[in-house]
């Protein structure tokens, strides 16, 4: 079994070609696709590293953020922010709540892939 991968993102179509390219390179891949239910799939299946989107219905991005990283069972789960957002201050809010990095959508699959890499192996 791979490492988990914990895709938090309401654009399906978005979250079936990261599946396919992390599940292709040996990832186990979970899918979330608003803000809720992305922290009960982080608390419940416990991935390696969450891919995470801002804007998304229920919670968005930093309320999942903050939450996921105030909570002992998840706070030291590496999160990588996968956002439309380009202005500079989405990123450095993200990195002061706690985020690993941010990659601006839509990325190639080769970031995706290197930012995988980067923290799970």
């Amino acid at each position: 079994m791979g490492k988990k991968v914990l895709i938090i993102d309401d654009e399906s179509g978005f979250v079936d070609a990261v599946r396919m390219r992390l599940e292709a390179s040996g990832y186990d891949c979970i899918a979330a696709y608003d803000g809720q239910e992305g922290m009960e799939r982080a608390k419940k299946d416990n991935p390696d590293l969450i891919l995470l989107d801002l804007v998304m219905p229920k919670a968005n991005g930093f309320t999942v953020l903050v939450k996921l990283k105030g909570d002992s069972k998840t706070m030291n789960i590496p999160v990588v922010i996968l956002t439309a957002k380009t202005e500079s201050e989405y990123a450095l809010d993200a990195g002061r709540l706690g985020a690993n990095d941010y990659l601006v959508k839509p990325p190639s699959m080769q970031a995706i892939s290197d930012m995988v890499r980067k923290y799970i192996g």
